[in-house]
């Protein structure tokens, strides 16, 4: 038996140097955490996107504070139709007009400030869109990263069963021990159902690797240099990242008041650009009741008129005139702009307020889930791991002196395997979950220096 325990050892020794390897290997190529990020938010089409939006709304905004170009009007009046001679009717001219009309009461400069308002709102939704990347990526990258090192674990435990399969056979041949035909079976058994785990996590690789690329690939580029630019992201670096909570005495403090959580999302970017879209629909409402005041303008003409028949002059004529509207039936169509002008408005509030109540549900919603990825982590490490580690020792040791069963042994090492992978789902998704709090409590970095900037 001693031969046999050695035999075993052997195995243990032979299959930490073969994942050394392996490591090495596959830390020559990989993607870090923050590269994929930052990678995601260079590559995004929608950021440029949304930069010509808002340009688009600024350059609307300073067309808006213009008045509408003047009219010129060229004419012949009153021709006398039995001969079309200019100097034969002494009303007969030659007539250049021009005419100017104005936008009612402020309209122009609240059409200004409204287009102004609204493109305002751009920066903070690049800058949440750059929050949901770092989520997004972030949680595809430790999805992958998670797949990765369960492959890594299932690979190294891999050769300890081919060896233990190979140690029962020879100890079934030999006769050394108590090992049966059984248990030969067991070992093959439990190597093919590594086999199909191992077939299942290449599938959740592929479609993880897949979703990376989406992200991070650059449709700009050229066809050779795309394949070198998705190469790298074949495999993530093998280091978990050790996120920090944004706000982590919020989080851990027994009662969460509801109150000051809204009052910190409320700063939160789409909060914020919520806020801008509120402020130009109520510049819509001013916009709206600018209507109930006149349309005016003014036109001047001259005419030059011809000598009369006789040679003697005509006296040129020049006109002036003031044209407004008068909006006095505005029941059924002015008053009914303002009201939905106010209608929108309020509806944009409703809007605001179903985000805040949806950022503090996702909050509380995260907060229960890592609570509780704490506390398994806790256990998992103080008492179940090192558990299942004893007994699978024990169970070899048992086994190697003739005083166990070998299936035993096999259930024990499958029970540690599992436990391993289950740990590192744990220590992942804790990584996940502090990735949504921290995007939670993202505040907006667009103060008003930034956006006077932004409206050029």
């Amino acid at each position: 038996m001693k031969k046999l325990h050695n035999l075993i050892m052997v195995a243990v020794l032979s299959t930490a140097t073969h994942i050394t390897q392996a490591q090495v290997e596959e830390s020559q190529r990989t993607l870090a955490f923050n590269q994929a990020i930052h990678l995601a938010q260079k590559n995004d089409p929608w950021l440029l996107a949304n930069q010509h939006q808002q340009q688009s709304l600024v350059s609307l905004s300073l067309a808006a504070k213009t008045n509408p170009d003047p009219k010129l009007s060229i004419a012949f009046a009153n021709l006398p139709t039995n001969g079309f001679d200019f100097s034969q009717e002494g009303m007969t001219q030659f007539k250049v007009g021009l005419s100017q009309t104005f936008a009612r009461g402020k309209s122009l400069t609240i059409k200004h400030s409204q287009l102004l308002l609204a493109s305002q709102q751009y920066p903070l939704q690049r800058q949440d869109r750059k929050n949901q990347l770092a989520v997004t990526v972030g949680t595809l990258w430790l999805d992958l990263y998670r797949v990765q090192q369960s492959i890594a674990l299932i690979n190294e435990n891999y050769g300890l069963f081919e060896q233990l399969a190979q140690v029962a056979e020879a100890s079934y041949s030999s006769a050394l021990g108590k090992t049966r035909q059984q248990d030969i079976v067991r070992a093959q058994l439990e190597l093919t159902r590594l086999e199909d785990k191992l077939n299942q996590l290449e599938l959740e690789q592929d479609h993880y690797h897949g979703m990376l690329t989406r992200w991070l690939s650059n449709l700009s580029l050229r066809e050779s240099d795309q394949a070198s630019f998705i190469k790298p992201i074949l495999t993530v670096d093998n280091k978990l990242p050790k996120l920090e909570l944004v706000n982590s005495k919020l989080v851990y403090q027994a009662s969460s008041e509801l109150d000051k959580i809204a009052l910190l999302f409320s700063q939160h970017p789409s909060v914020k650009a919520l806020d801008k879209k509120i402020a130009a629909s109520g510049k819509g409402i001013e916009l709206a009741e600018q209507k109930y005041q006149p349309q005016w303008g003014v036109n001047a003409s001259y005419g030059y008129r011809a000598d009369d028949l006789l040679g003697n002059s005509r006296a040129d004529l020049f006109s002036v005139g003031l044209v407004l509207d008068l909006p006095i039936f505005t029941e059924n169509k002015q008053d009914h702009e303002v009201k939905a002008a106010v209608s929108q408005t309020q509806a944009i509030k409703t809007e605001k307020l179903l985000l805040l109540k949806q950022l503090i549900s996702t909050f509380t919603s995260a907060k229960g889930r890592l609570l509780r990825l704490q506390e398994r982590q806790n256990l998992y490490k103080e008492r179940l791991l090192p558990q299942i580690s004893d007994q699978a020792q024990a169970s070899l040791t048992a086994y190697t002196n003739d005083d166990g069963d070998f299936a035993e042994v096999v259930r024990a090492r499958i029970a540690q395997l599992n436990s391993q992978i289950d740990f590192l789902d744990i220590n992942v998704k804790q990584q996940q979950v502090i990735l949504e709090i921290n995007y939670l409590f993202a505040v907006s970095a667009i103060n008003k220096q930034q956006e006077h900037n932004y409206a050029y």
